[in-house]
């Protein structure tokens, strides 16, 4: 990995530490995590219809119904 320095306000970056210890997590995690999706972003096909098209030969089926006791159940 690659060593990154950026510059932000103080304030918001102790917040934004808070918030990632809150969600179990490191602002560097989240970081990485938002860099990921921002590159993806970037890669996405230009329309609906190309995106689900790489989709078109997955068999996806709904799983069985639960009874409404096991939908209760805690």
């Amino acid at each position: 990995m690659k060593n990154i320095t950026f510059v932000a306000n103080e304030l918001l970056i102790e917040k934004a530490r808070k918030k990632a210890k809150e969600e179990m997590t490191s602002l560097n995690a989240k970081i990485q995590e938002w860099l990921r999706v921002y590159v993806n972003e970037q890669e996405s096909p230009k329309n609906f219809e190309e995106y689900w098209a790489q989709y078109a030969d997955l068999d996806v089926k709904g799983g069985s119904k639960l009874s409404r006791k096991e939908r209760n159940a805690r």
